[in-house]
């Protein structure tokens, strides 16, 4: 089912109806601020690997995990490194990403990644409420292997069809500049991707955050 979200009662309804799915393990679109996001219940390994195989992901991919709030990820980890906790603070929501070591007690499956993951919040009023309802989510790309990635959630369902059973519709979506990444299980800090956020302005917050080779 599709729901156009920029109508105050199909939001509603939309964003109720993509959490009931995702809660039944079944997989979502929705606007992600940087890109339309195809994503799955974190912690239900069978929604997830049905979202690998729709990307032709093995488990060498990491599957990255999006969050409603800093809260959330304080739930995640053991602890939070300062530089990770510094820069979510500061660009959070937003478009920075950043990789840091989960919680070896987690009951999830997001790949082998030597026990870190790639988590970021981001700056959607739709995202935003879906996830602060459902938890951590894994969240790709919205399209096919080898296909455009799609700019509304129309385009995204004549990719993924009968595969996804809620897709929200949030409008075309802007130029879509990749997230920052930046790792934080590293010593120091490394920026692993300079997207909508430069080395220069991340260093105002973590001045020892040294770029990667």
């Amino acid at each position: 089912m599709s729901y156009d979200c920029r109508t105050l009662a199909e939001r509603d309804q939309g964003i109720a109806a993509a959490v009931e799915a995702v809660k039944s393990g079944q997989l979502v679109v929705f606007p992600t601020g940087t890109m339309y996001g195809l994503g799955a219940d974190a912690f239900d390994e069978d929604a997830v690997a049905e979202l690998r195989r729709l990307k032709d992901h093995g488990r060498d991919v990491a599957s990255p995990v999006m969050v409603g709030s800093q809260q959330t990820l304080d739930g995640l980890v053991l602890v939070l490194p300062q530089a990770a906790r510094e820069l979510v603070e500061a660009y959070w929501p937003g478009e920075l990403s950043v990789i840091v070591e989960h919680a070896p007690s987690l009951a999830w499956d997001i790949g082998d990644t030597d026990g870190t993951f790639l988590v970021r919040q981001p700056l959607h009023p739709v995202a935003l409420e879906l996830l602060r309802e459902t938890g951590p989510m894994v969240v790709v790309g919205a399209s096919l292997p080898g296909k455009t990635p799609p700019t509304t959630a129309d385009e995204a369902q004549e990719q993924l069809g009968s595969a996804v059973s809620v897709y929200l519709e949030g409008g075309p979506g802007g130029d879509p500049v990749p997230s920052t990444i930046v790792d934080c299980a590293e010593e120091p800090p490394m920026l692993l991707r300079a997207g909508a956020l430069s080395l220069d302005t991340l260093r105002t917050v973590v001045p020892e955050l040294v770029e990667s080779d």
